[in-house]
């Protein structure tokens, strides 16, 4: 079964190795038929700390990397 991947942008560097990073979506609510923002964090493994704050990356799934990080950067994101 292949990994899945998700695009965001990351809003934390702090940790050693991790980066925090944002996947948002957008979608129609079943009942009100109103578009929907919504948002979750998602922890990640960035072996070589390279990304920053503001940067758009892809993750993708691992197996267990710590207790929060289920997922890895694979590379930067297409802008637009």
């Amino acid at each position: 079964m292949p990994k899945r991947q998700l695009q965001g942008e990351v809003v934390s560097d702090k940790g050693e190795k991790t980066v925090v990073v944002r996947i948002d979506r957008v979608f129609t609510h079943p009942l009100l038929k109103k578009t929907v923002r919504r948002s979750k964090r998602y922890h990640a493994h960035d072996e070589k700390n390279e990304y920053k704050i503001g940067d758009l990356v892809v993750i993708q799934e691992c197996a267990p990397k710590s207790k929060l990080k289920r997922w890895e950067t694979i590379g930067h994101g297409a802008k637009g």
